[in-house]
């Protein structure tokens, strides 16, 4: 689930991760672009066509929908109570990795639904990744764990 993305390169990334990841959908909330972009074209090379996607403006009601399919839905972000990305297990699934805006993250609101959060631990200066780059790496741990475990 992708909420409030701001760079249309960074939902294109996104769109070529999910698919070499072989994931379900994407979902889009809030003002993130949605295909068919220039900009998302550009980096998605393609995955905009094969990753199935979906936008639903309300990132609540979003939320509620994935629930109520019976996924749970973790963000993926540095907070208290969070877990480190590498303590999934086959339990967790079927999940949603929830990830947010490049500079405020998911938000309190948000994170308040989500049933967990994952962290990925930073040991530099900014204590930050790239919000694409950080998808990727949570999203392919996320299948490590299903594909080994599920």
């Amino acid at each position: 689930m992708l909420h409030n993305i701001r760079s249309m390169w960074n939902v294109g990334a996104m769109f070529r991760t999910a698919d070499a990841a072989g994931i379900e959908k994407i979902v889009i909330t809030g003002y993130t672009a949605t295909p068919p972009r220039k900009e998302i074209d550009k980096t998605a090379l393609g995955a905009q066509e094969t990753v199935a996607w979906q936008h639903i403006a309300d990132p609540v009601q979003a939320i509620s929908m994935l629930k109520a399919e019976g996924k749970r839905v973790f963000g993926l972000e540095i907070a208290e109570n969070s877990r480190p990305y590498t303590a999934l297990h086959s339990g967790d699934f079927p999940l949603v990795l929830l990830v947010g805006n490049e500079v405020d993250g998911i938000g309190d609101e948000l994170l308040a639904l989500c049933d967990e959060v994952l962290e990925i631990p930073q040991f530099g200066i900014k204590h930050s990744l790239n919000v694409a780059v950080a998808a990727g790496i949570a999203l392919f741990e996320c299948v490590r764990v299903f594909r080994n475990d599920g």
